[in-house]
């Protein structure tokens, strides 16, 4: 039998300005980063998953860790990430992103009963709060 994974551990989105999508993403989930550096935010994005967030161009080049070395991975454009939220907190994070001001670019509900709500952060990354139902897997 193979081995499965468990989950998303960490997911890395590239900043324009990293104090700025810091500031957002730790404004959103209420949060205080567990790493600050100028090339990377680590923020803790609920049950064991971390987003960190890099400073564009700031990873082309190996990072030296007393451990071994992180390869580069500096990727250059906007992407896509999906945060697992509870289908009872829909309108609850609705509120949340209306409290900061963030516009609810689509909503989706999916035919297996998952609810996705859009947002763009401040790197146009688009953000998704998904509900379990999305996926046969979610």
């Amino acid at each position: 039998m193979n081995p499965r994974i468990r989950r998303i551990v960490e997911t890395a989105l590239e900043c324009d300005d990293l104090p700025r999508s810091a500031a957002f993403y730790t404004k959103l989930f209420d949060a205080t980063p567990m790493l600050s550096t100028d090339r990377l935010v680590a923020v803790d994005a609920g049950e064991g998953t971390v987003l960190l967030l890099f400073q564009r161009g700031a990873s082309t080049e190996p990072m030296e860790l007393p451990g071994g070395v992180i390869p580069p991975h500096d990727g250059g454009r906007p992407g896509h990430v999906a945060f697992a939220i509870d289908k009872a907190d829909i309108r609850a994070w609705e509120a949340r992103l209306a409290e900061l001001a963030v516009a609810v670019e689509s909503r989706v509900t999916w035919e297996r009963g998952g609810c996705s709500i859009y947002f763009r952060d401040p790197d146009n990354c688009l953000v998704e709060l998904a509900s379990p139902g999305i996926w046969a897997c979610y």
